[in-house]
């Protein structure tokens, strides 16, 4: 009975440490996805920041041309 005993317990080492093993593997592979999660999101932050500047260009490009053409009309 005993030798059953102190074979469960010398097996249950290994398997422990597969275990933990295994749930630092997964962590650092839940690290990498959030590291990366958070990059996409600084990107998608820069990229709004630029598309929004592009607008404003466009739409100040828009009311300069309104107004150049607005000159360009002949007065009755």
């Amino acid at each position: 009975m005993e030798g059953i005993i102190i074979v469960g317990m010398v097996m249950a080492i290994p398997i422990t440490a597969i275990l933990t093993d295994h749930k630092r593997r997964i962590a650092r592979i839940q690290q990498d996805i959030v590291q990366e999660q958070i990059e996409l999101e600084k990107i998608k932050q820069k990229n709004f920041i630029i598309e929004t500047e592009k607008m404003k260009i466009e739409l100040e490009q828009m009311k300069l041309e309104h107004h150049s053409e607005q000159k360009e009309l002949p007065k009755p």
